[in-house]
């Protein structure tokens, strides 16, 4: 209940200070190694590492997570961030139909139908106490997931945090889905020590166009104010147009998690579209 809370109450904010005069939010996340797993694999992942009796009770989607994840980490004790829209649905479904059905429910499988159930078998697996949350924000999971793992990182850059995203389409029971998932899965490890480089993330909450013109007014307007919060507001439009400007040059994808990986594997900036908002993903190189 805590874990769901708050990421209510953390998209609430985010739509408040949508409304008002600040600025979008973009951030940088330093990237020391990251991995993948298909959502079109042939067969679900070897993940030897867990043991054979907890194994064989986890479904593909825990599999793939724990897949992604393992090879991402490394020895690294790490905080881990797990986000997923759908979570262990699929699961939740099928003990909902036995329930329907008049027969008993497996405790295992109970168990293991909780949104964080792959944070507790990875943290028992490797022995680590570190800290594991989970998010899930309907087709923006992703995209928030990245804002909460730099917010955890910016808070204590000493220790890596590891975020993990795996889904999968819902039971065809509930009907179409609106930005439905694809499946498949991504871990980023943030680190400050060396690595791989930055991913630029940017939120625009307003339509591109918008985001434009309102960084042109306020360029030309900028001649006759003056003092700090004119500076710091026109500062603020600026980078609104940059991100603007990227966005519209972005090549746009059906999902978040496919916008992700097409900039972590090309270096090309890549969005994502929703109802309302534009999420934008870059790429730079760190330096040698």
């Amino acid at each position: 209940m805590t874990a769901a809370y708050s990421v209510r109450r953390f998209s609430l904010s985010l739509h408040q200070r949508a409304n008002t005069d600040m600025p979008d939010p973009h951030w940088t996340i330093p990237v020391a190694r990251w991995s993948s797993w298909p959502a079109a694999a042939p067969a679900a992942p070897d993940i030897g590492f867990i043991e054979p009796i907890v194994r064989r009770r986890l479904s593909t989607l825990s599999r793939v997570a724990l897949k992604v994840a393992h090879d991402c980490v490394g020895g690294n004790e790490a905080r881990v961030v797990f986000a997923s829209r759908h979570g262990e649905l699929r699961r939740t479904t099928d003990i909902l139909r036995t329930i329907s059905a008049g027969e008993p429910v497996s405790p295992t499988a109970f168990s293991l139908s909780v949104l964080n159930a792959m944070t507790g078998v990875f943290g028992i697996a490797r022995g680590d106490r570190s800290a594991a949350s989970a998010i899930s924000a309907g087709p923006e999971t992703l995209g928030y997931a990245l804002l909460e793992a730099y917010a955890q990182h910016a808070a204590q850059p000493a220790s890596p945090v590891l975020l993990v995203y795996a889904d999968e389409p819902a039971d065809p029971a509930y009907g179409t889905i609106e930005d439905e998932v694809q499946g498949g899965a991504i871990a980023l490890l943030l680190s400050s020590e060396a690595g791989h480089g930055h991913l630029v993330c940017t939120r625009l909450a307003s339509p591109v166009g918008q985001q434009s013109e309102l960084a042109e007014q306020g360029a030309g307007s900028a001649v006759s104010t003056s003092g700090t919060a004119s500076a710091m507001s026109e500062m603020s439009e600026m980078s609104q147009a940059v991100g603007a400007a990227d966005a519209e040059t972005a090549t746009r994808f059906a999902t978040q998690s496919q916008a992700l990986l097409h900039c972590l594997e090309t270096g090309k900036p890549a969005a994502w579209q929703g109802d309302g908002t534009l999420w934008h993903w870059g790429w730079h190189e760190r330096a040698a």
